[in-house]
């Protein structure tokens, strides 16, 4: 069973509650969606095809416990899932980064799935699979892309309208061009959110460049 991988690194986390630990990122070819912030253009195509025995020992050569399945959009490719429960099988702790689109029913219960809900400025809001929100658990994390006020208003009202913060943890992070951290930690601090102010660590570190 084969999935096209774009790239396997070794790296920090730098998002979620697992930021500044030590994981490798398996990070699958292809995306449907065209979110105006997108970091990871460059992985909408290219890659090559790796059979999962493959990806799990080129995974195991880094000797870290935690995996991060990425894109992209992992679950794009019909075989993610089987990826996910091979992982999981093989001992990692392993989390999910997906972009709210694509079904998350049927991805092994052990993951901890990263769903990022599509803001209005996202460009992609109307692509958002609202029903996703019925099948997160405790351990996974809502996450929010704030690209402007009118963004962070829209997502401080769904954590109302939806509930959000009792299903799981939520996280708002500034669109990395768009928004300055300060001021998205000021309105949320302004506003008594509870929700993660997260910043991405490994662009404080490395810049915007793949393999980080």
């Amino acid at each position: 069973m084969a999935l096209k991988v774009y790239e396997i690194f070794h790296s920090l986390q730098g998002e979620t509650s697992r930021m500044g630990l030590p994981t490798v990122f398996v990070r699958l070819t292809g995306c449907p969606m065209r979110c105006v912030y997108c970091d990871t253009e460059y992985a909408f195509s290219g890659g090559h095809n790796m059979e999962i025995a493959d990806i799990l020992q080129q995974v195991a050569s880094y000797g870290a416990r935690y995996v991060c399945v990425t894109g992209g959009e992992p679950l794009a490719q019909k075989e993610c899932p089987a990826l996910l429960k091979s992982l999981c099988d093989a001992g990692y702790s392993v989390s999910l980064e997906t972009g709210g689109a694509m079904d998350i029913s049927h991805v092994d219960p052990r993951v901890s799935v990263i769903l990022d809900v599509k803001t209005p400025a996202s460009g992609e809001e109307k692509n958002m699979r609202w029903d996703n929100l019925n099948h997160v658990r405790a351990k996974d994390e809502i996450k929010f892309v704030i690209c402007s006020r009118a963004d962070y208003d829209w997502a401080k009202a769904k954590l109302d309208e939806l509930q959000l913060t009792q299903k799981c943890p939520v996280i708002f992070s500034p669109a990395f061009h768009d928004v300055p951290a300060e001021t998205l930690a000021a309105w949320v601090l302004e506003d008594k959110l509870p929700v993660r102010m997260q910043i991405q660590l490994h662009k404080i570190l490395w810049g915007e460049k793949q393999g980080v």
